[in-house]
């Protein structure tokens, strides 16, 4: 008996049409999710019809593309600028969308060979490449600096004036951090979904790797959950719904995930200087808004609200279960301490890639004939960054405390591990203490 059906070929079932729909599914999704961030942050009022380009821009930023500002002042003044950030809700949203079609055509394959999946991640891979290029063509806009209606606006009206200021995107940087993105999108959603097929070569992918990133993956995605909540209350009780959907619509990720590692006990450092239109919550702008750089911990953001102590409750409680998740998915035969050990590696690479992927470093400033920066409203600055070391020894540190506190209670539990299903289900018949015990799997036919 054939083991494949030979009404549906492998081709038909993800060829270039199926990658052709993942890859316009994964872009519509990220455009859809920034053009309403966008919009609720007051980004449709931009002159010149610029809303469709900064949508661009955010969704290229979204998967690490680059994006540069500049400005044109003329001799007489002087203009920098500059945008380091990834606005995660984009960011998460396209991933989710685009694993979930790299996927669809692999269900149901517990083992396979490379081939088959890597001519499908590279059909997607081309078409993603070529749209991305696309997008950053198209992602530039210049804009007229309004200076306003005190001594720098005299100037300009005296001296005939006009700065302008813009931004593109650098095409090849942003061609390489997307195609990587991809590549880092399909291989976790690889490592992740259980049904999707691992090399047989290589068990240690489903008996290990698996199991912590999939236990890794919905703890960020709790996390962000439980921000959602937090968010959707903020905006009934104490107003400003748009302000608050911008929030959630560009930026809860960036929120959440920081969130993860100060309830850990890690530190970041920023500082916020000047009318910046970039959404936040108000604790955490009155806590940046200082002369010097502030420090972000759960003992600083206490000490303006005492409810965010809630964060390290939070930690335990999802960590925990996390933990747990891991242990039920995995073989039953591994013991706590390897648990502890996966837990601590799987929680501090989580750690590091949030440390990586949060930081923030915007500025941008006008100056004429030495006036207005720094200081007015034509200047401003916006930074956030964490302590790197510190954070992934406090990650470690946790991993081993619950990866032992979720692995004792998974013994209890009746399961099949991944290395069950690998060696063909011959544990389908296992069950828990207390009941028959199984028996041998024969003959499969």
């Amino acid at each position: 008996m054939s083991r494949r059906s030979p009404s549906v070929p492998s081709d038909a079932r993800h060829g270039w049409v199926q990658a052709l729909a993942t890859v316009l599914a994964g872009l519509v999704a990220m455009g859809v999710v920034a053009a309403l961030g966008l919009w609720a942050a007051g980004a449709a009022d931009l002159p010149d019809r610029a809303f469709p380009r900064v949508v661009a821009a955010t969704v290229v930023t979204a998967v690490g593309g680059s994006v540069e500002l500049s400005g044109n002042a003329g001799s007489l003044a002087e203009t920098h600028a500059g945008i380091t950030v990834m606005p995660l809700s984009v960011t998460l949203a396209g991933a989710l969308v685009i694993a979930r079609g790299f996927l669809r055509p692999l269900r149901h394959r517990a083992v396979a060979g490379v081939r088959e999946p890597a001519r499908w991640a590279a059909r997607i891979a081309v078409l993603w490449l070529l749209a991305l290029a696309g997008l950053a063509l198209g992602a530039r806009q210049t804009f007229a600096v309004d200076l306003g209606n005190g001594l720098l606006g005299d100037i300009g009206d005296v001296l005939g004036f006009a700065p302008r200021v813009g931004f593109a995107t650098n095409v090849a940087p942003t061609v390489v951090f997307g195609t990587l993105w991809l590549a880092g999108v399909m291989i976790l959603a690889l490592l992740v979904a259980r049904g999707a097929p691992l090399p047989a070569r290589l068990p240690w992918l489903r008996t290990a790797v698996r199991p912590a990133a999939y236990a890794m993956v919905v703890l960020l995605l709790a996390y962000v959950a439980l921000g959602l909540v937090v968010a959707l209350v903020t905006a009934a009780t104490r107003g400003h719904p748009a302000q608050t959907f911008a929030v959630i619509l560009l930026g809860l990720p960036n929120l959440a995930w920081p969130a993860l590692t100060v309830g850990l006990g890690a530190t970041w450092h920023g500082r916020v200087d000047g009318p910046f239109g970039l959404p936040m919550p108000h604790l955490l702008d009155e806590v940046l808004r200082t002369p010097d750089a502030a420090t972000i911990d759960l003992r600083a953001l206490a000490a303006h609200d005492a409810r965010v102590w809630w964060l390290a409750v939070a930690d335990v409680v999802l960590l925990a279960a996390a933990a747990f998740l891991m242990a039920v998915r995995s073989p039953a035969g591994v013991s706590a301490w390897r648990h502890a050990l996966r837990m601590a590696a799987a929680l501090a690479l989580t750690v590091l890639t949030v440390c990586l992927v949060g930081r923030i470093s915007a500025h941008y400033g006008l100056s004429l004939l030495g006036i207005g920066d720094p200081g007015g409203g034509l200047s401003g600055e916006l930074l956030l960054w964490p302590q790197v070391w510190s954070a992934l020894g406090l990650a470690v540190l946790w991993g081993l405390v619950t990866g032992i506190l979720g692995a004792l209670p998974a013994r209890r539990v009746h399961r099949r591990g991944e290395a069950d299903a690998a060696r063909g289900g011959t544990s389908a018949n296992a069950v828990g203490p207390g009941r028959e015990p199984r028996r041998s799997a024969g003959p499969s036919g």
